[in-house]
């Protein structure tokens, strides 16, 4: 892979498109006068400890109607950044029509169900509310779950959709987390509820609520290339969350506030109280 073509990907195009269109201003400003294209940044990177600048990994990332477009965009900005990877949108439609998230962003799909390679070696499960229901109820979705679980080096997750994972007796005996809301209910597949922004028990790898998908992305990528390469993902991302107001979590979150958003959820709970394992 070019070097151009490496900075685009890792960068996500952002670094690239500043450097090609104000080369130079960027070297007046700042009092350089060398070509920035005599710096090899590349070189410098590959020789740090642990890196893994390229790779061949497959991951396919789970669409269906009603899915959080967060639990799927966090975790595949990270993922997407890795050199050399190859990322399948596999939807759970018959046709590559783009999947409407539940509030209405539609993504398009690669592939379907059907075209979806078999040996992959990360599956991923976004989260949502009664499009996850639905989901962890279909027996062709849950088919192509337990099929590519069983030979993906990794079975992930993010938000509830630990409860698809858990519909295919995924987590039984491992510990897991889910959104807060529903994170108790992962006993009724086997799992062991755990409280924490990312939980790896051997290959099953779950990410808590939503936000908690860019930790996930970000640790994935940093157990498949390295801490470094992780480090230089979550730099070109600026991640370096600071959140303007104290919550987020439910314990942390004034009373006032966690309790009737607490009862907002009462009703998909009771309906993912009714997924059983199936596989």
């Amino acid at each position: 892979m070019g070097r151009r073509n490496a900075l685009k990907t890792l960068g996500g195009g952002l670094v690239i498109s500043i450097l090609m269109s104000g080369r130079g201003t960027l070297a007046e400003s700042s009092g350089v006068e060398r070509d920035l294209d005599s710096y090899d940044w590349y070189a410098e990177l590959s020789r740090l400890p642990g890196i893994q600048m390229s790779g061949s990994e497959k991951i396919a990332m789970l669409m269906y109607p009603g899915f959080t477009a967060l639990d799927l965009i966090g975790p595949y900005h990270f993922l997407a950044t890795m050199m050399g990877a190859e990322i399948y949108l596999v939807t759970n439609q018959p046709s590559l029509a783009p999947v409407k998230s539940d509030f209405g962003i539609a993504i398009q799909p690669t592939v379907t169900i059907a075209d979806c390679p078999r040996d992959i070696n990360i599956l991923f499960a976004p989260g949502g509310t009664a499009g996850t229901v639905a989901a962890a109820n279909d027996e062709r979705t849950l088919d192509f779950m337990h099929d590519r679980a069983l030979r993906a080096e990794f079975v992930t997750s993010v938000c509830t959709g630990s409860l698809i994972l858990g519909a295919i007796g995924a987590l039984r005996g491992k510990k897991a987390t889910s959104h807060w809301s529903v994170r108790h209910l992962l006993g009724q597949f086997g799992a062991i509820p755990t409280h924490a922004r990312v939980v790896q028990d051997g290959n099953v790898i779950t990410g808590a609520g939503v936000s908690a998908g860019l930790d996930f992305g970000a640790g994935l990528v940093g157990r498949l290339r390295g801490e470094a390469y992780a480090q230089s993902s979550m730099l070109t991302a600026e991640y370096n969350p600071e959140p303007p107001f104290r919550g987020g979590a439910y314990e942390a979150t004034p009373p006032l506030v966690a309790r009737p958003i607490k009862a907002m959820f009462e009703e998909f709970v009771s309906e993912a109280k009714q997924i059983e394992v199936r596989r």
